[in-house]
């Protein structure tokens, strides 16, 4: 193992180009910490934030990824075996310590997930994070159950499309929304039971299909479509506040009379790894590699396509998950 690798520093916000890769020293993990041989990412808008300086609690300069798969090249405290299969996510990762744009990425013990799959790296890359918020809003924030229907606001997203596969999986029906007809397609192919194109107003759309509203729906969206996606919502139905894909997170002169829908309950979902349990992932990606579901990637990358990966991210034309591989797309590259 060489005591230098290639990363991605942030040193301060700004366009896609000021993310600028690397020479680093190798990180070297403390007892409790895990030193991971990163083989890919995902690219989250989480991180999208952070470039754009609109993300708390940073400390620059910093290497950004909130996420990363790949082996375990040392663990001093014995937690994990060298060479396992592993994912992390959050707890500060990108934020108060470097992330998983890089070869090689440190991370807490407790935050680190074993798992053993024979997909390639790439699916694997897209999934941890989308995965963890995906379950969590459905399970944490909305206490989803068969039978019930769901609007997902955001539909086209990773986290969209992760939610619209497992609450397919539960026995939902799933409302899907997307800004674009051409999009439409990939949430049909989904399974979705009905697609919405969303021009700022998809309530109308919804009471139509379900005039007393759905069960529970998923703002991926933030702030701007809030107001209509509680109006889509049942009395005593629930709408769970996850994304913030319009950058746009508070909300102006709140008055909760005044803004939301008699009867109808807000509430909110962000998650750490260990809100993903190990089954959880291991049942997700044995259901990946037996043709049960299908991972929705957009398009990969390679590290040094990172600032075009993040003009990608920013423009969000794309319709999935966008994965950086490092360095092959394979495990035994």
């Amino acid at each position: 193992m060489n005591d230098t690798m290639q990363a991605v520093v942030l040193d301060a916000p700004g366009a896609p180009e000021v993310l600028t890769q690397r020479t680093l020293p190798l990180p070297v993990p403390a007892p409790g910490w895990v030193l991971i041989r990163v083989r890919a990412f995902g690219l989250n808008q989480s991180e999208l934030h952070l470039r754009l300086g609109v993300a708390d609690n940073v400390t620059f300069p910093i290497v950004p990824g909130i996420e990363a798969v790949g082996t375990v090249a040392a663990c001093p405290g014995g937690e994990f075996k060298p060479g396992q299969q592993v994912a992390t996510m959050m707890g500060g990762m990108g934020r108060q310590f470097n992330g998983g744009y890089a070869e090689y990425t440190c991370a807490p013990a407790e935050q680190v997930i074993p798992f053993h799959s024979l997909l390639d790296w790439a699916t694997l890359g897209a999934i941890p994070e989308m995965l963890q918020t995906a379950h969590g809003s459905l399970s944490v924030g909305l206490n989803a159950q068969a039978g019930q229907t769901l609007l997902i606001r955001g539909g086209t997203s990773s986290v969209g499309l992760a939610a619209a596969l497992l609450a397919k999986q539960r026995g939902l029906t799933v409302l899907s929304t997307t800004r674009s007809l051409e999009k439409a397609a990939v949430l049909q192919d989904l399974g979705v039971d009905h697609v919405l194109i969303d021009d700022g107003s998809v309530a109308h759309q919804v009471r139509a299909l379900f005039p007393k509203g759905v069960n529970g729906a998923i703002e991926l969206v933030g702030t701007p479509t809030l107001p209509d996606t509680l109006r889509s919502v049942a009395l005593h139905g629930v709408v769970c506040f996850t994304g913030m894909l319009s950058n746009e997170w508070t909300v102006k002169d709140f008055y909760p009379i005044g803004y939301l829908p008699r009867g109808v309950r807000l509430t909110a979902y962000s998650g750490e790894a260990t809100d993903l349990p190990g089954s959880v992932l291991q049942q997700f990606l044995d259901d990946v590699a037996g043709g049960k579901i299908t991972v929705p990637i957009a398009r990969i990358y390679s590290l040094d396509q990172i600032v075009e990966a993040h003009r990608d991210l920013e423009a969000g034309r794309h319709s999935g998950k966008l994965v950086v591989v490092v360095p092959g797309e394979h495990q035994d590259d």
